[in-house]
């Protein structure tokens, strides 16, 4: 008997093991939905720095997520603006990558700089309105950041 036909069957017995377990896996009933949910992330907390807005928007603001809390004028919205551009596995705050073609436009002279802990994640992120890329970045993040508008509306 060869050696090979002597470790099939030992090949054959983890195979049949490692089937097993991750059907088993597959059938381990998940919590619902509702449960990921409701349990709090210890942690999330925001604080947003914000120069150059006008319209009295700017300030530093706190931001407390689930429940929504803070010194920011609606947290509610600013956890949701945050929540709707968090995807697995990415970072929500990364700047626009390098590289990227994006339009010569200038959106004001607004910054804002948002620093703390998000989704169990440190977060030290700055925001401007320098060009097109950076003007929709800041948009995707409205209320957390204020809505600004272009220098032209602002003259007008």
């Amino acid at each position: 008997m060869s050696y090979r036909m002597q470790r099939m069957p030992r090949a054959a017995r983890r195979l049949l093991v490692t089937g097993a377990a991750a059907s088993s896996a597959l059938l381990t009933p998940l919590p619902a939905a509702d449960a990921l949910e409701a349990r709090p992330r210890d942690g999330d907390r925001l604080v947003v720095t914000v120069r150059d807005a006008g319209g009295g928007a700017d300030g530093t603001y706190e931001v407390r997520c689930r429940p929504s809390s803070g010194s920011h004028p609606d947290p509610a919205g600013a956890c949701a603006a945050v929540e709707r551009n968090t995807r697995w596995g990415q970072d929500a705050f990364a700047p626009v990558p390098r590289g990227a073609v994006c339009t010569m436009q200038y959106g004001g002279p607004a910054t804002a700089r948002v620093t703390g802990t998000w989704a169990g994640r440190p977060v030290d992120a700055t925001f401007d309105r320098r060009d097109g890329c950076a003007i929709a970045r800041w948009d995707r993040f409205v209320p957390l950041l204020p809505e600004a508008g272009s220098v032209r509306e602002r003259v007008s």
